[in-house]
């Protein structure tokens, strides 16, 4: 593995387990509400304002805390209880609370201009949905017309990040690349327009 890809998945691992552990977790602990959303720069609460990551800081409505040292530590600096989600859904981040945070403030661009990008893209593909980061896969997405269309991070199976097209009932043909349905790596969709262009092909491919 080279080294932009060793930091871009440490980097995606440390900021999915604050992402479930201290802002959806403790969301969903307060509300019952696990959604998260894009912020310029970053994500973050769903229903709080004031709690986000943006770059490699952790914000919360009392300051700024760098995502650094273990998540025990950030949390008690950041007055924040962990609090997981395997109680709500079976996938998460693979993450011990006392595993070091290890990200890259390059990796972490690459990995929250996804997020942003992704989600100008939705909103100009779909206007009337609203975009979601959940922390289950860390991703961000819509459903419409029985198809998911969204951004993910990276994952085990393409280690960075992707656009996909996943069609309840995937097709034949030579757009479905994955199992799953269709991707792209960022790579090759380098702006919100050619994200939006992605989706938009998937559509039709989906519908013939």
């Amino acid at each position: 593995m080279d080294s932009m890809l060793t930091n871009l998945t440490n980097t995606r691992r440390a900021l999915h387990a604050v992402a479930e552990l201290l802002i959806a977790g403790p969301q969903y602990e307060a509300a019952g509400d696990i959604r998260l959303k894009a912020r310029p720069g970053g994500f973050g609460s769903w229903l709080d304002p004031a709690t986000a990551v943006s770059g490699t800081g952790l914000i919360t409505s009392t300051g700024r805390f760098p995502i650094n040292g273990t998540l025990t530590e950030l949390a008690a600096g950041a007055g924040i209880v962990p609090r997981s989600l395997r109680d709500v859904y079976s996938g998460g981040p693979d993450f011990a609370v006392d595993e070091p945070l290890d990200v890259s403030a390059a990796a972490a661009q690459v990995l929250l201009r996804a997020f942003t990008d992704g989600d100008a893209a939705l909103r100009a593909f779909a206007p009337g949905e609203e975009p979601v980061l959940w922390p289950e896969h860390f991703d961000i997405g819509i459903s419409a017309g029985e198809i998911n269309y969204g951004i993910s991070p990276g994952d085990s199976v393409i280690g960075e990040p992707y656009a996909y097209v996943g069609p309840w009932q995937v097709p034949s043909g030579a757009f479905w690349n994955q199992s799953f349905g269709a991707a792209r790596t960022l790579v090759e969709l380098s702006t919100p327009q050619g994200i939006l262009d992605f989706f938009e092909a998937g559509r039709t491919a989906a519908a013939q």
